[in-house]
């Protein structure tokens, strides 16, 4: 374990010093340094893939926050350079007629990652614990029994050889109603804003209420939760993509010299008189 934090903390090291350093007028990391730091913390994600593969360890990863706290955003900027059939993204809709008589978190368990893979949840069976019992979806009867079940599911998951880290990533009112605002202004980010999220933006303590109550049932000590502060994306992405790569015990693992080998002669071949249907070049 010491020889992997060693490694680990020679990147990380640096990230940390020249976080600050990159901080623009407002107190926010400046892109030119978010580029930089998630550079670095790029090559040790890829350098956990290849000790996944190789060593057939199993993470699973839980996304959760208020509407707008950036668990996307976060979730891409950790895939964005390694293989999607090693980290597989999860995000589940609606349950269907047939799957809400199942139990409650049945559907989520056939996701759960095997031998080789990483499973990033985009919200997760703590759906229950937040819009669902905020929202009136569910009974209180059935908040109580989920509070009384997971901590002991997840348990379970865990002795079966799977890190589970459980991430919760905190805004505040303003910054929130911020990017709300956004959202109705950019044509890009207009599909983001949905009427579940103008109901849930009107119950900000019901969800503080709600989110306290999980983690007090659910916070414990071979499940932690941990919090992300992301009213600053950038700063929030690498702290958080940071704490992750060092609560797994990865390390580098061997790799074999790769060099280009020669291409094939010609043999006679030529391009065809039958011209291609090329792209209009517009750029």
């Amino acid at each position: 374990m010491a020889e992997v934090r060693t490694e680990k903390n020679r990147a990380n090291g640096k990230h940390h010093a020249g976080v600050h350093e990159g901080a623009t007028e407002s107190g926010r990391l400046s892109s030119k340094q978010y580029e930089k730091e998630l550079r670095l913390l790029h090559i040790e994600l890829v350098k956990l893939q290849e000790w996944v593969v190789q060593t057939g360890a199993k993470v699973c990863v839980l996304f959760e926050g208020r509407d707008t706290a950036g668990k996307g955003g976060t979730i891409k900027a950790i895939t964005e350079r390694v293989s999607p059939r090693v980290f597989r993204v999860i995000a589940l809709p609606a349950p269907t007629d047939r799957e809400k008589t199942q139990m409650y978190i049945q559907r989520y368990l056939p996701h759960l990652p095997a031998a080789g893979e990483i499973v990033l949840f985009d919200r997760s069976w703590y759906n229950r614990a937040g819009v669902e019992r905020v929202m009136g979806f569910c009974t209180e009867e059935q908040v109580e029994n989920f509070f009384k079940a997971v901590p002991l599911i997840e348990n379970a998951i865990i002795q079966s050889g799977i890190i589970l880290l459980k991430y919760w990533l905190e805004v505040s009112e303003e910054e929130q109603t911020r990017r709300l605002e956004a959202r109705i202004t950019d044509e890009r980010k207009v599909w983001k804003l949905t009427p579940m999220d103008l109901r849930s933006y009107s119950r900000w303590y019901d969800y503080s209420r709600a989110r306290d109550e999980m983690f007090a049932a659910t916070d414990t000590d071979r499940a932690p939760w941990f919090v992300v502060r992301s009213d600053d994306k950038k700063r929030g992405r690498l702290n958080l993509i940071t704490h992750l790569l060092d609560s797994i015990p990865y390390k580098s693992m061997p790799r074999p010299k790769i060099k280009l080998p020669k291409r094939q002669k010609a043999d006679g071949y030529r391009q065809p008189d039958r011209p291609a249907r090329y792209v209009p070049e517009k750029f």
